[in-house]
């Protein structure tokens, strides 16, 4: 049988291609941009299914499951929580999963899965499919205890060089075909705000470093604020449009880099139809899943490396909330700890973490006193090296409990730093004679 016989012995609708899913089964999605919509509206759509379980992340679109009318169909585990995640959360149908991201190709690899579901692009000559710009970040893994690998075709799906982005034709139980455009993320450009963060992060970093930038906005604000810069280098969980633009601005080369020299290393990308297709033009990246890019002992054999991500909140001593605040599930524990260590074994590296000063309006302040009960520690305060707001940096490592409060508080937006010099005395942080210099620092 040649590929082209295989592959239409394989090919159904998507009804079909979901038919032998049962009540109860364990299923798992490509997540984010790499999500098989179509596939899975097909599932939730069968109402004599109740109880399966799904594990994916980040969604980017609003599945038929999530609605009202089918709730109960299909139970969304996920890695990562965005704004679909957290829209839905009420609706008890969406689980948190806590898991740094170094470790997800255990998670998934250890877990007994009844169907994979991705979305790939079309057998090369070869029969290889790519299975996209965000499942290479979890990988084979995926696959690994899958008794069955379904998939629909979409000729959008761009292929990706690395060790494990692609499967053979011969690995598929079944496939369907779609023809839709990738998600592509709304406008990134910064407020205020972000791009004073931004402007306070860049001169750390040096020509020749390689750099992480979390996933949104703001860790985007800092890639725009590089165009100055020479010879930097990516080794990154998401590849942020802002890389692009360096890339094309001559600022990226990974010349400097002393793992995978000349390459952009990263294991997922979620951005504009141009970055998509410079996966698979540009010949200079690389996607790997996470057990390898988040080694924070493989982060740290780079010299220079700069590791920047955000926060919702930070508290006096430096405990870092960037997942959950009380009981209320924001995003995930993700990598931001991965590369917070990692970045700091590197010679001459740096972390940073970034946040606005306030929230809600201005009415509450993100540098706290202590964090709200329930609130997830993401990074303990030992790993901290710098957090930043839009008002200055604050370089907390390797210092006592007092010269931490006494760095954060003049970063805080200045509505809030004599309640919180204050607050901190009562507590016994810091002593009644530093008020004195918190407010001349002022």
């Amino acid at each position: 049988m040649n590929l082209q016989e295989l592959y239409a012995s394989k090919r159904r609708s998507a009804a079909d291609c979901t038919a032998h899913v049962k009540s109860q089964d364990t299923i798992a999605a490509g997540p984010a941009a790499g999500f098989p919509l179509e596939l899975i509206n097909a599932l939730s759509a069968r109402p004599d299914i109740r109880d399966v379980q799904m594990y994916s992340a980040l969604l980017v679109y609003l599945p038929d499951f999530l609605g009202q009318e089918q709730l109960g169909r299909i139970h969304y585990h996920s890695a990562f929580m965005g704004p679909v995640e957290r829209m839905c959360m009420a609706l008890g149908v969406v689980t948190p999963i806590s898991v740094h991201f170094s470790r997800l190709s255990d998670f998934f690899g250890g877990k007994a899965v009844d169907t994979v579901f991705l979305e790939v692009s079309p057998p090369d000559d070869q029969g290889f499919m790519g299975i996209g710009p965000c499942a290479p970040m979890v990988g084979k893994s995926l696959l690994g205890n899958a008794k069955k690998v379904v998939v629909q075709v979409n000729p959008r799906v761009p292929r990706v060089t690395g060790p494990e982005v692609s499967l053979h034709l011969s690995e598929v139980d079944m496939l369907c075909e779609v023809d839709r455009p990738l998600f592509e993320l709304p406008d990134l450009t910064p407020d205020a705000e972000e791009a004073a963060i931004a402007a306070h992060i860049a001169p750390f970093i040096p020509d020749g470093a390689t750099l992480q930038l979390g996933i949104g906005k703001l860790a985007n604000a800092v890639g725009d604020m590089l165009d100055s810069k020479r010879d930097l280098g990516i080794h990154t969980e998401v590849l942020t449009p802002s890389m692009v633009n360096l890339f094309e601005k001559g600022v990226i080369t990974g010349t400097k880099k002393d793992l995978h020299p000349g390459k952009i290393v990263c294991t997922f990308c979620l951005g504009r139809t141009k970055d998509y297709e410079f996966l698979e033009k540009s010949g200079i990246v690389e996607m790997h899943p996470t057990k390898y890019v988040n080694n924070p002992y493989l982060i740290g054999r780079h010299k220079n490396f700069i590791s920047v991500n955000s926060a919702l909140a930070v508290d006096l001593t430096g405990q870092v909330a960037a997942e959950a605040l009380g009981f209320e599930q924001y995003s995930a524990t993700g990598g931001q700890l991965d590369f917070v260590r990692g970045a700091q074994m590197s010679e001459g590296g740096k972390s940073f973490i970034a946040l606005k000063s306030t929230a809600r309006k201005h009415t509450l302040s993100r540098i706290q006193l202590s964090l709200d009960p329930g609130t997830t520690v993401t990074t303990p305060r030992s790993d901290v090296q710098y957090i930043v707001t839009e008002f200055g940096v604050a370089d907390l490592s390797l210092k006592s409990i007092p010269d931490r409060v006494k760095a954060l508080i003049p970063i805080a937006h200045p509505a809030f730093r004599e309640e919180l010099a204050r607050s901190a005395v009562e507590a016994g942080l810091i002593r009644t004679k530093d008020l004195g210099r918190l407010a001349s620092a002022a």
